[in-house]
């Protein structure tokens, strides 16, 4: 079912931005930093400051240092009674803004009312070095200050003051004149920053059994569980069914943790004395770092280990220990990937034990350029304005671009490489908007301007993509495109064998096959590992936030849908309609629609019954040609994100509100009652089709289940003289017969059903014994 292409407006767009990549230059930056635009800097690091002159009443000096270019002025920390102070900070100036000729640095003295200057220096822009890496930095020089007339005054101060691209060391720490409005507090929210994951465990818990416990009311049989707590994360045995005082269980608990290990795993042994209250008989902690872990499918040790339980005596706790003791396996397992993203966009597949992966099969670079026709994303000063970042996540590896302040056209032109163990794996780009440039208030979010996905299988190795995204995102009121993101994109294959290779093996590591986890179990870990790295990357400087992490690694993805359900409805139909298509090619051949066509397959069947090794050989040859022949039109960008795929240009208001609501709902009860209502229609016919292809299943059980014993003697008799037949007849025979009697003419057919197809619709199924 070939859909309609979607709108102009969200589709892809090549691009042709002046990066290095394929240009034979003598510049050393295009081979090294060569999937963005050169950006032009002008970098004053200011070191130190010795002899500074006092100021006041007692001879110190609070000093700090401006750096001004033109309108820009770039201002460091100041420092309470120092006369040798040391900033060691660095400033950047964009070129194409510079309209100065002269750098001014100023020393000055902080005061209440006016601040003294101290003295100062003056540099030529055209004096001005230019520095290029792998070139060492450029080494701080000591400056004699002078005042306001160019006489010496008291006092040095060290700099170093060079052009340079955003390939320098100090880009990504300088203060940059394109945030000038930025206060010093928010200066860190604003820079470029990359982030790794936690490293990711799986913990099994095998709770084997329990001996020699006391509960308090030993009339009753006790009705006995584990409850193991680590950190958030709370998990539960069954009820024993031995009810004596030596529980057995012999269940798996499994849990993620993150290095480092900061909680414990608390074990308590609970006897359930009533409805909802339970009694605890005895807990065990285990410190996690002294936990076996274990690389393969090999049992680890058991071990036991004694039940302590605190009582009240005389008003205080005591702890007692006692002859209770539990019976474990505990191990962290290193066999296994802890999935932290949706399986469907993966950015790695390797184990958590490093010992256990595979050598890289190549190089992802990435150039973040620029984007364009940004929307307004909050308000300020009565006027719509957007501070965008980018985030980008492959593997363990995280990202985030500088802000670049109030701009609808932002050019970030930042380059970052990863390692690539997998081609079948995504990397996701994301768009947003910093909340917090102005000293947005504790509760303000960074808003979601869109997102971008690329599978590297579908990349060609050595060649660069240069294409404009578009950027959608979906709102309650329907889809919206919020702008567009500029990516220049490489992977680069050290080994083509090994690349090749990694087709046969299998997609995730092989624990996941020998031990299997449920679809359950996978799913609630999912939701914890999640958990674990947003609040993780979200403690970090700055911080990479919560909504930020979530958005970026599809928390909400499981959630129910209607747009996401009839999406997936028309994606199976996709996939069928190509046999589909087969089946009324098939047709029109029976019913002789083009008898030219018809006697050909006439003739190719006679071959292939005659000569049946050329069967398999046609088949092959025949993919093999489709193939070679798709070639041309082969796709020759990455895909992006498509609205009419996604049925996200035509969904239904309601539909849209009910895809935002939150769980558990916060919708008006009539709202709630009619979409129920709707689901349970959808679920009717679901159910119906379920019940149909379960009737069809049952009529063939039927055939010799003596159901019906009149179609199972007719059944039972036609294979009997089948069998006989078949037996003296050669196949070709038959399957000749059998082809030239389905091709037949349609002056040969009837427009009834056919006498097996009668016969198989009359047999009996078990619908009629449902309720």
């Amino acid at each position: 079912m070939q859909k309609p292409p979607q709108s102009i407006d969200f589709a892809l767009k090549e691009t042709s931005p002046k990066i290095g990549a394929g240009a034979v230059t003598g510049d050393k930056l295009s081979s090294t930093y060569d999937l963005v635009e050169q950006m032009q800097y002008l970098y004053v690091r200011v070191v130190k400051a010795k002899d500074l002159p006092g100021k006041d009443v007692t001879g110190g000096c609070d000093p700090y240092v401006e750096v001004k270019l033109g309108n820009y002025k770039g201002v460091t920390k100041h420092f309470e009674k120092k006369n040798n102070p040391e900033w060691n900070q660095v400033f950047a100036f964009s070129k194409e803004r510079i309209q100065a000729s002269v750098l001014e640095v100023y020393v000055k003295d902080k005061d209440v009312v006016a601040d003294d200057l101290i003295g100062r220096a003056l540099f030529d822009l055209n004096e001005i070095p230019k520095r290029i890496p792998p070139d060492s930095p450029l080494a701080p020089q000591w400056y004699r200050l002078e005042d306001r007339k160019g006489d010496k005054a008291k006092g040095e101060l060290m700099l170093a003051v060079w052009m340079g691209t955003q390939a320098d060391e100090a880009f990504p720490e300088a203060w940059h004149s394109d945030a000038a409005s930025v206060g010093p507090d928010a200066v860190a929210s604003i820079r470029s920053k990359v982030y790794l994951s936690p490293k990711l465990w799986y913990v099994r818990v095998n709770v084997i059994k329990a001996q020699d416990l006391v509960p308090n009311d030993k009339s009753r049989f006790p009705e006995v569980f584990v409850k193991a707590m680590l950190g958030n994360q709370a998990l539960r045995t069954r009820i024993s069914q031995s009810k004596t005082i030596n529980p057995m269980w012999n269940e798996d608990l499994m849990f993620v943790v993150a290095e480092p290990f900061e909680e414990p795993l608390v074990l308590s042994v609970e006897d359930r004395v009533g409805g909802n209250k339970d009694e605890t008989l005895g807990k065990c902690v285990i410190p996690l770092h002294i936990v076996q872990r274990r690389l393969d499918h090999r049992p680890v040790n058991s071990r036991w280990l004694n039940l302590e339980k605190h009582v009240i005596v005389d008003g205080e706790k005591k702890e007692i220990k006692f002859a209770s003791r539990i019976h474990l396996r505990i191990c962290l397992e290193g066999g296994y990937h802890v999935l932290d993203e949706s399986t469907h966009y993966s950015s790695d597949l390797r184990p958590t034990a490093k010992q256990l992966w595979r050598p890289s099969i190549g190089i992802l670079e990435l150039g973040i350029l620029s984007a364009h026709g940004l929307m307004p994303m909050k308000t300020k000063d009565g006027r719509g304005t957007t501070d965008a970042y980018c985030v980008a996540k492959y593997g363990q590896k995280w990202i985030r671009t500088r802000t670049i302040v109030d701009n609808f056209m932002p050019r970030w032109n930042e380059q970052y490489t990863w390692e690539v163990f997998d081609t079948c794996t995504v990397i996701t780009v994301g768009v947003f908007d910093n909340g917090h440039v102005h000293g947005g208030a504790g509760g303000a979010r960074d808003a979601r301007i869109g997102k971008v996905r690329i599978r590297l299988s579908t990349l060609e190795a050595d060649r660069v993509y240069t294409h404009s995204y578009p950027l959608l995102v979906l709102h309650p009121s329907g889809v919206k495109k919020t702008g567009e993101i500029q990516l220049a994109l490489r992977f680069t294959c050290s080994s083509l064998i090994n690349m090749l290779h990694m087709y046969s093996h299998p997609l995730l590591p092989k624990m996941h096959y020998i031990h299997p986890l449920s679809v359950i179990q996978l799913d609630v870990l999912r939701h914890q590992a999640m958990q674990i790295v947003s609040t993780r990357l979200s403690r970090a400087e700055p911080p990479l936030r919560k909504e930020v992490v979530e958005y970026m690694l599809d928390v909400d993805s499981h959630m129910w849908s209607m747009r996401r359900s009839k999406a997936n409805f028309f994606r199976i139909m996709g996939v069928l309609s190509g046999l589909i298509a087969v089946g009324k090619w098939f047709d029109q051949i029976c019913n002789w629609r083009n008898p030219l066509t018809t006697i050909l397959i006439h003739i190719l069947f006679i071959i292939l019954v005659l000569y049946p090794e050329l069967i398999l050989p046609t088949i092959f040859l025949y993919l093999f040609l489709i193939g070679i022949w798709n070639y041309r039109w082969r796709p020759r960008h990455p895909p992006h994100m498509d609205t009419r795929l996604s049925h996200a240009d035509a969904a239904h208001p309601d539909e849209l509100d009910e895809e935002f609501d939150t769980f558990p709902t916060s919708r008006p009860s009539d709202i709630v009652r009619m979409r129920y209502d709707r689901l349970r229609s959808i679920a009717g016919r679901v159910q119906t089709v379920i019940g149909d292809l379960a009737t069809q299943g049952e009529r063939f059980q039927s055939l010799l289940s003596w159901r019906d014993p009149r179609a199972t003697t007719l059944f039972v008799t036609f294979c009997l003289i089948a069998a006989l037949v078949l037996y003296v007849t050669p196949f070709q025979v038959v399957a000749l017969l059998a082809g030239i009697y389905i091709l037949r003419h349609p002056r040969f057919r009837h427009k009834l059903p056919s006498t097996p197809l009668n016969f198989f619709r009359r047999l009996p199924a078990r619908s009629d014994s449902m309720l």
